[in-house]
């Protein structure tokens, strides 16, 4: 049986489970008694905390303006970006009205343009009347010349006769 048996375990052992026990109580821990660190352990325990009030509070503080300066720096940045955006988009607006401004003087030259072409162009019945009368003068010119041409044929015939009639009287 005594194989059965394990044996005691050494005193800082159960000055540790004694710890542990008393840590794991209901009952409060007396101030006098001093928990010694279980064997293996470094340095001793923190002290406690006090003022976690305070420290919340400050924390809390602390953190609400850190975030709250974080979002005024994203959501300035944000407006920069947007006001750049807004003045390109102006720019580009004037360019364009510039733009259709010149085009429109352009337009306007023109149709002046038209209107004085208009207003000077031939109209059909004129181009008619135009016609009409070059062809009287081309037919008074066709005939001029076919009566020079009657009048030329005419001499020349006389010359002949001259020219025949003098050569014989040689």
């Amino acid at each position: 049986m005594s194989l059965l048996r394990s044996p005691a375990p050494p005193a800082h052992m159960l000055r540790a489970s004694m710890a542990a026990r008393r840590a794991l109580s209901s009952s409060p821990v007396p101030r006098q008694e001093v928990v010694t660190p279980a064997v293996g352990t470094v340095g001793s325990l923190p002290p406690p905390r006090r003022g976690g009030f305070r420290g919340g509070i400050l924390g809390f503080l602390f953190g609400f303006s850190l975030a709250g300066s974080l979002a005024l720096y994203y959501l300035n940045q944000e407006r920069e970006v947007a006001s750049g955006l807004l003045i390109a988009s102006i720019d580009e607006l004037q360019q364009s009205t510039g733009k259709i401004t010149s085009h429109l003087d352009r337009l306007q030259q023109v149709e002046k343009e038209v209107a004085s072409l208009k207003s000077s162009m031939a109209q059909r019945d004129d181009v008619v009347k135009v016609r009409g009368e070059m062809k009287k003068v081309y037919d008074g010119l066709h005939l001029e010349l076919l009566d020079m041409r009657a009048h030329v044929w005419g001499v020349e015939q006389d010359l002949q006769k001259v020219v025949k009639t003098e050569s014989i009287r040689i």
